[in-house]
Protein backbone atom coordinates (compact mmCIF):
# COMPACT_ATOMS: atom_id res chain seq x y z
CA UNK A 1 0.00 0.00 0.00
CA UNK A 2 1.21 3.58 -0.40
CA UNK A 3 2.33 5.44 2.04
CA UNK A 4 2.76 9.17 3.49
CA UNK A 5 5.35 11.19 1.25
CA UNK A 6 4.83 8.51 -1.69
CA UNK A 7 4.49 9.53 -5.47
CA UNK A 8 0.94 8.67 -6.52
CA UNK A 9 0.74 6.51 -9.56
CA UNK A 10 -0.72 7.61 -12.59
CA UNK A 11 -4.04 6.62 -13.90
CA UNK A 12 -6.46 6.43 -16.71
CA UNK A 13 -10.14 5.63 -15.72
CA UNK A 14 -13.49 5.93 -17.14
CA UNK A 15 -15.72 7.93 -15.42
CA UNK A 16 -19.47 7.92 -14.78
CA UNK A 17 -19.88 10.42 -17.62
CA UNK A 18 -18.31 8.68 -19.50
CA UNK A 19 -15.04 10.63 -19.38
CA UNK A 20 -11.40 9.79 -19.31
CA UNK A 21 -10.15 10.66 -15.82
CA UNK A 22 -6.18 10.77 -15.25
CA UNK A 23 -4.51 11.61 -12.57
CA UNK A 24 -2.30 14.82 -14.50
CA UNK A 25 -6.14 16.49 -14.90
CA UNK A 26 -5.73 17.47 -11.02
CA UNK A 27 -2.60 18.70 -11.08
CA UNK A 28 -1.87 21.54 -8.98
CA UNK A 29 -5.06 20.42 -7.08
CA UNK A 30 -5.37 18.67 -4.36
CA UNK A 31 -6.78 15.42 -4.90
CA UNK A 32 -8.89 12.82 -2.42
CA UNK A 33 -9.40 9.38 -3.71
CA UNK A 34 -11.49 7.09 -1.90
CA UNK A 35 -11.95 3.49 -2.78
CA UNK A 36 -15.04 1.63 -2.01
CA UNK A 37 -16.22 -2.01 -2.42
CA UNK A 38 -19.39 -1.89 -4.29
CA UNK A 39 -21.93 0.48 -5.68
CA UNK A 40 -25.27 0.34 -3.59
CA UNK A 41 -24.17 -1.49 -0.89
CA UNK A 42 -24.86 0.18 2.39
CA UNK A 43 -21.54 1.26 3.52
CA UNK A 44 -20.39 2.54 0.47
CA UNK A 45 -23.81 3.93 -0.23
CA UNK A 46 -23.36 6.25 2.72
CA UNK A 47 -19.56 7.00 2.18
CA UNK A 48 -20.50 8.37 -1.46
CA UNK A 49 -23.07 10.18 0.11
CA UNK A 50 -20.92 11.53 3.01
CA UNK A 51 -18.29 12.50 0.36
CA UNK A 52 -21.03 14.07 -2.16
CA UNK A 53 -22.55 16.42 0.30
CA UNK A 54 -19.36 17.76 1.76
CA UNK A 55 -18.11 18.27 -2.20
CA UNK A 56 -18.50 22.44 -1.46
CA UNK A 57 -16.08 22.29 1.40
CA UNK A 58 -13.88 20.42 0.08
CA UNK A 59 -13.69 22.70 -3.41
CA UNK A 60 -13.32 25.14 -0.27
CA UNK A 61 -10.47 23.86 0.52
CA UNK A 62 -8.63 23.18 -2.52
CA UNK A 63 -9.61 19.83 -2.73
CA UNK A 64 -11.41 17.36 -5.98
CA UNK A 65 -12.99 14.03 -4.73
CA UNK A 66 -13.02 11.00 -6.96
CA UNK A 67 -14.65 7.69 -5.51
CA UNK A 68 -13.35 4.59 -7.37
CA UNK A 69 -14.27 0.74 -7.06
CA UNK A 70 -14.25 -1.99 -9.83
CA UNK A 71 -18.12 -1.08 -10.90
CA UNK A 72 -18.76 -0.99 -14.23
CA UNK A 73 -19.73 3.00 -15.73
CA UNK A 74 -23.15 1.93 -16.39
CA UNK A 75 -23.32 0.44 -13.02
CA UNK A 76 -21.81 3.94 -11.39
CA UNK A 77 -24.00 6.22 -13.65
CA UNK A 78 -27.13 4.40 -12.06
CA UNK A 79 -25.67 4.78 -8.43
CA UNK A 80 -25.09 7.93 -9.05
CA UNK A 81 -28.42 9.16 -10.25
CA UNK A 82 -30.15 6.63 -7.70
CA UNK A 83 -28.34 8.39 -5.02
CA UNK A 84 -28.35 11.86 -6.45
CA UNK A 85 -24.43 12.52 -5.60
CA UNK A 86 -22.13 14.97 -6.66
CA UNK A 87 -19.09 13.37 -6.68
CA UNK A 88 -17.37 11.62 -9.88
CA UNK A 89 -17.56 7.90 -9.78
CA UNK A 90 -14.05 6.38 -11.71
CA UNK A 91 -14.63 2.21 -12.90
CA UNK A 92 -11.35 0.19 -12.53
CA UNK A 93 -13.08 -3.25 -13.81
CA UNK A 94 -9.48 -4.50 -13.93
CA UNK A 95 -8.16 -3.83 -10.78
CA UNK A 96 -5.16 -1.80 -12.39
CA UNK A 97 -5.53 1.27 -10.25
CA UNK A 98 -6.30 -1.19 -7.07
CA UNK A 99 -3.20 -2.88 -7.12
CA UNK A 100 -1.18 -0.04 -8.18
CA UNK A 101 -2.59 1.95 -4.56
CA UNK A 102 -2.63 -0.56 -2.82
CA UNK A 103 -6.13 -1.56 -2.21
CA UNK A 104 -5.91 -4.80 -3.59
CA UNK A 105 -6.17 -7.74 -1.37
CA UNK A 106 -7.09 -10.14 1.75
CA UNK A 107 -8.82 -8.80 4.02
CA UNK A 108 -11.88 -10.40 6.63
CA UNK A 109 -15.67 -9.92 5.78
CA UNK A 110 -17.96 -11.47 8.22
CA UNK A 111 -15.00 -13.78 10.31
CA UNK A 112 -13.43 -14.96 7.01
CA UNK A 113 -10.81 -14.36 4.93
CA UNK A 114 -11.26 -13.14 1.56
CA UNK A 115 -9.70 -11.09 -1.10
CA UNK A 116 -11.22 -8.47 -2.57
CA UNK A 117 -11.38 -3.93 -2.09
CA UNK A 118 -9.52 -2.58 1.51
CA UNK A 119 -11.50 0.72 1.72
CA UNK A 120 -8.72 3.24 1.48
CA UNK A 121 -8.62 6.76 1.18
CA UNK A 122 -5.47 9.12 -0.24
CA UNK A 123 -4.98 12.62 0.25
CA UNK A 124 -3.17 13.82 -2.75
CA UNK A 125 -1.27 17.33 -2.97
CA UNK A 126 -1.29 19.37 -6.20
CA UNK A 127 1.98 17.48 -7.13
CA UNK A 128 0.92 14.05 -6.76
CA UNK A 129 2.61 13.32 -3.77
CA UNK A 130 0.41 11.29 -0.87
CA UNK A 131 0.63 13.52 2.27
CA UNK A 132 -2.64 11.33 3.91
CA UNK A 133 -3.33 7.74 3.95
CA UNK A 134 -6.71 5.97 5.81
CA UNK A 135 -6.94 2.49 5.64
CA UNK A 136 -8.81 0.54 6.66
CA UNK A 137 -11.75 2.48 6.88
CA UNK A 138 -14.52 2.72 9.18
CA UNK A 139 -17.34 4.64 7.13
CA UNK A 140 -18.86 6.65 9.85
CA UNK A 141 -17.05 10.30 10.86
CA UNK A 142 -14.70 9.27 7.88
CA UNK A 143 -15.55 12.17 5.60
CA UNK A 144 -15.23 14.73 8.42
CA UNK A 145 -11.22 13.02 9.28
CA UNK A 146 -10.64 13.35 5.65
CA UNK A 147 -11.86 17.14 5.41
CA UNK A 148 -9.63 17.92 8.49
CA UNK A 149 -6.43 16.17 6.65
CA UNK A 150 -7.02 18.24 3.43
CA UNK A 151 -7.51 21.36 5.54
CA UNK A 152 -4.47 20.58 7.53
CA UNK A 153 -2.15 19.93 4.55
CA UNK A 154 -2.68 23.70 3.48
Amino acid sequence: MLKEGDRAPGFALQSDAGKTVKLEDFKGRKLVMFFYPKDNTPGCTREAIGFSEALGQFAKAGADVVGISRDSVKIHGNFREKQGLKVALLSDPDRTVHTAYGVWGEKTMYGKKVEGTIRSTFVLDGQGKVVKVFSPVKVDGHVEEVLAAVRASA
